[in-house]
């Protein structure tokens, strides 16, 4: 989470326009990395290494896609509503909010319903 990552981290890769075209394309939906490569126009070896500084940092979650044929499947979405940076004591400070708690819980509800 944002909250447990450098602030000077999170700082560097909203500074980077890879980092953020990753991030306003995934806010979308959830995409693969081959997916992101095609639409922000960068190579996979970019587009990974910067999922991976924003998974770091919480940006960015990844979830698995099981293939019964095995050939699972990797999906990235934004994780980010709202970044507050707030400045203390000469210290600066990033919480991350987000509206995955709320999604989660819809999907639950939703997978109870359908359940029913």
């Amino acid at each position: 989470m944002a909250g447990d990552c450098d602030p000077a981290d999170v700082f560097a890769l909203l500074d980077d326009e890879y980092a953020r075209s990753l991030l306003a394309a995934t806010s979308h939906e959830p995409m693969t990395a081959p997916q992101l490569s095609d639409q922000c126009e960068m190579s996979l070896s970019t587009v990974y290494r910067r999922l991976d500084q924003l998974e770091t940092c919480g940006l960015v979650v990844a979830e698995t896609i099981p293939d019964p044929d095995g050939d699972h499947t990797k999906t990235y979405e934004a994780h980010l509503d709202e970044l507050l940076v707030s400045l203390e004591d000469g210290e600066f400070a990033v919480s991350l909010s987000t509206a995955s708690t709320t999604a989660e819980f819809a999907d639950a509800f939703t997978d109870l319903w359908e359940g029913l």
